[in-house]
């Protein structure tokens, strides 16, 4: 009976390497970023690298607990042991209730990209095709899911370092220009390099964090990973030089070529770049970049809400039918009820397509992103000071400039929490957010989960 509530380590250090690279790309790369860039002007070079620079010490600080302990359901995990039970629980839930959202966002967002090549076919088949297939991967071994999303992952990368190759090329020798080097000069031209000032970069940290939704992930593999002390490590320690390759890179090439408070307003900056290099079919092949960008993340949603769950189950904290693993070492189960939940997504998606529910519901994940960010944090802080002196000499992955490193990243997502309360748009997270949490508490109380919890407690 173990060995059936026991995963299997079936992704290898090259799944883990590229599938950290992706995670750090979301399609709203490859569609400009346009809502950022207008808060920020060229600055916003300056608000990636400074969140890449906290997005590090999250992952540190993450990674100093998975490599110390490397189990399935990651910072639920660890919040549970550090923070305490009802810790663990809310934020296991809130973790699967984000993925869920997200991935119905992506999913959905197939069946627009579809409709570009197959305009007489209904959005909603490409969602639930998306959906199945990717429930389907995901269902076979772990080593598939990873697979998959190696591929998935290798052709963002490669549409963005063709970007900063052919934008170089632009920018210093002229290529698509008529051999006229345009020059970095559009990063100062147009009311200087932070037209809206220090404020600019502030208001547009909250989109630049949300970019980063994700990159957590690598987390929540290290159940499942070969060697996850030495594998783990390597992705993590390079998660800041990605940052700043693929975001910043991309970014300042875009930026350089067309006027920042042109960009978005005629296309994607990735269509217009390689349109003016003569690839005439541009357009269609971002349109398969940004397709394959979806599934990536709805692949990687249901991977990550699958193992949530299983790790809630293995806590008592969620049904213990969902701890049962397959023949093939995957928690088919909970793997199956993620995909249920995402398929009442493709439904309301169809029914509702212009409901304000959704709004509510996405306010809900973008607060989510900070409770997990903050609560890695939190059960760090605690499992640093648990550690006994010669516990703290033999910790393998330290997170750097301790304890400072930790509270600077942590008063950050207050700050990011405040600017979301001066945007009308984003305050409503703030409210729905808080919401949620306190319905997550009330059920943990209702059903009598924290009574379980502390006769666990006491047993171990």
């Amino acid at each position: 009976m173990k060995q059936q509530e026991e995963l299997h380590r079936g992704l290898e250090s090259r799944h883990i390497t590229l599938m950290s690279l992706g995670a750090a790309i979301g399609v709203g790369l490859f569609l400009g970023s346009a809502s950022a860039i207008k808060l920020a002007g060229p600055a916003i070079l300056v608000a990636y690298t400074i969140a890449g620079a906290v997005m590090f010490l999250i992952m540190r600080a993450l990674g100093e607990m998975a490599i110390h302990n490397p189990v399935a359901g990651s910072f639920s995990r660890y919040a549970k042991d550090h923070l305490g039970p009802l810790s663990g629980y809310i934020t296991g839930w809130n973790y699967w209730f984000l993925w869920v959202v997200t991935c119905m966002a992506e999913i959905t967002a197939v069946g627009i990209y579809m409709e570009k090549w197959f305009p007489n076919v209904p959005n909603w088949i490409w969602a639930l095709a998306a959906l199945v297939i990717m429930a389907a991967v995901n269902l076979i071994t772990a080593k598939a899911y990873g697979e998959f999303e190696f591929w998935f992952a290798m052709i963002k990368i490669v549409a963005i370092i063709a970007l900063i190759i052919s934008g170089l090329g632009i920018i210093f020798f002229g290529f698509g220009n008529h051999g006229i080097a345009t020059g970095i000069s559009n990063l100062w031209s147009h009311g200087g390099f932070a037209p809206n000032g220090f404020k600019g970069i502030l208001m547009s940290m909250q989109m630049v964090m949300f970019a980063f939704l994700g990159i957590e992930m690598i987390g929540v593999t290290a159940g499942e990973v070969k060697n996850p002390k030495k594998v783990l490590a390597r992705a993590i320690n390079t998660v800041f030089w990605r940052i700043l390759l693929f975001y910043v890179g991309a970014l300042f090439v875009i930026m350089s070529i067309y006027p920042w408070n042109e960009i978005g307003t005629t296309g994607s900056p990735f269509v217009l770049t390689f349109e003016k290099i003569g690839i005439v079919q541009a357009a269609g092949i971002i349109n398969f970049v940004v397709l394959t960008a979806a599934l990536s993340s709805c692949n990687s949603g249901i991977f990550s809400t699958g193992r949530m769950l299983f790790n809630l189950a293995q806590q008592e904290q969620a049904p213990k039918g969902l701890k049962k693993v397959s023949s093939n070492g995957v928690p088919s189960k909970a793997i199956l009820l993620s995909a249920g939940a995402l398929l009442i997504g493709v439904v309301l998606n169809y029914l509702f397509p212009g409901s304000a529910v959704f709004v509510w519901i996405t306010s809900i994940s973008t607060f989510g992103a900070i409770w997990t960010w903050g609560t890695i944090l939190l059960s760090q802080m605690k499992f640093r000071r648990s550690l006994s002196a010669d516990e703290l000499k033999e910790l393998k992955f330290k997170t750097p400039f301790w304890p400072y490193g930790s509270y600077i990243a942590l008063a950050f997502l207050l700050m990011v929490i405040g600017i979301m309360g001066y945007f009308k748009d984003t305050r409503i997270a703030l409210i729905v957010g808080p919401i949620w949490i306190l319905g997550l508490v009330a059920f943990y109380y209702g059903k009598g989960l924290h009574k379980k919890n502390k006769d666990e407690t006491k047993v171990a």
